[in-house]
Formats: C-alpha cells, sequence, structure tokens
C-alpha cells in the first residue's frame, strides 16, 4: 500500500494514472488526496473497516494525549525520524499493516501534521460509502429540544430513501446568529456573521 500511495502521489499525472477506486463523495485539498488515495487501497484490498476502525483509534489518542499531539504537529522533527516513530505507535496501538503503512507515508511525506483533516475526510468518504447522510447544524447559541426536533424533522426529507441521516448540532458564538448547515461536503450559510459580511463587502465597493 506504501508503494502504491507513494507513486500515487508524486505527480498529479502519476495520481490521475493510478486507477484510484472513485470516492462516493468529493473531498478536497491535500488532505482530500490522501484520504482518497486510502479509500481506493482500502477498497480494493477489502479493508475499509478494518482501517477506519483504526483511524478512530488514532484520532481518539490524537485527542486526549497531549505529547502525541505535540510529536504530530511538531515541525521541527525530520520526516524519517517521525516515520520511524509513527510505526512505533501503530505497532503499540495494534494497527492494522495498512494504516500503519499509511501513517508512515504521511510522516515521510511531511504531512503528518495533517492527520487530523485526513481522518476526516476519510470519515466522510466512509459515510457516504455506508449510505449515510451527515449533516451538522451550527448556531450562535445551543438550540432547544423543540426547534431541534423540527430542524430533524424537515432535514429528514432531503435523504434519499433508505439513507440513514445523523444530524449533529454545534455552537459557534462567532457567527452570531442565524444557522451554517453542513449536509456531507455542502454547506449553507444563513449565518448573520456571513450577512454582515455581504453588506460591508457591498458599501466597500459603492464608497
Amino acid at each position: 500500500m506504501a508503494q502504491f500511495m507513494k507513486r500515487g502521489f508524486s505527480t498529479s499525472a502519476a495520481l490521475a494514472k493510478a486507477q484510484l477506486v472513485k470516492t462516493p463523495i468529493q473531498v478536497h485539498g491535500v488532505e482530500g488526496r490522501y484520504a482518497a488515495a486510502l479509500y481506493s487501497a482500502g477498497h480494493k484490498q477489502n479493508k475499509l473497516d478494518q482501517i477506519s476502525s483504526d483511524l478512530n483509534n488514532v484520532r481518539a489518542v490524537y485527542k486526549d494525549n497531549k505529547k502525541f499531539q505535540e510529536f504530530v504537529l511538531d515541525p521541527t522533527l525530520k520526516a524519517l525520524k517521525k516515520k520511524t516513530a509513527i510505526e512505533a505507535v501503530s505497532n503499540k496501538l495494534g494497527l492494522s499493516k495498512e494504516t500503519g503503512n499509511f501513517l508512515g507515508l504521511l510522516a515521510e511525506n511531511g504531512r503528518l501534521n495533517k492527520l487530523e483533516s485526513v481522518v476526516s475526510s476519510f470519515e466522510s468518504i466512509m459515510r457516504a460509502h455506508r449510505g449515510e447522510l451527515f449533516v451538522q447544524v451550527t448556531s450562535a447559541e445551543e438550540l432547544g429540544s423543540s426547534t431541534q426536533k423540527a430542524l430533524s424533522d424537515a432535514l429528514s426529507k432531503i435523504g434519499k430513501s433508505g439513507q440513514k441521516l445523523t444530524v449533529t448540532y454545534a455552537v459557534k458564538p462567532s457567527i452570531i446568529g442565524g444557522l451554517v448547515v453542513t449536509i456531507g461536503d455542502k454547506y449553507v450559510d444563513l449565518s448573520i456573521a456571513s450577512r454582515v459580511k455581504k453588506y460591508k463587502d457591498a458599501l466597500a465597493t459603492a464608497i
């Protein structure tokens, strides 16, 4: 897998020739490219569930262990040293060979600092792969249970037949008011902060 991934990320042309399995949703950025290549390799080897479980374990350690987080984000460590260390961590956590090789590749390519975003991108791909629709509703203040129920009922109508809908709620005071709704890889910005910015931009253009 590591050799496949290495070849795949050497150039854009090489990536195009790698005959990757198409992801069920579009993912973006460097983290999206790595997540898509991991999905392709895991799909071909029938290891997707194992890889997904491994990455969830890695993310839990990343969130709970400050030393591990500092190691992942440390820009001063040389790639080879990071690769050796992450391989040791993978063995200690009992991760599959595929996941361990992938983490080693991230370290070797100087991309281990993108670990959290790569895992998030892979998780989004896997949700779509399983036929799930993930929706996150962000508000400036915590929404009441009746409002959450009304939103969940409305959102349930946007999914396809048989598609599992998962709705989560987050609070972000900086949006001031209104909602930001993320649906899969798309989002709708209905926040007051967004409207204020549009008004400011319009005024700046008019003056």
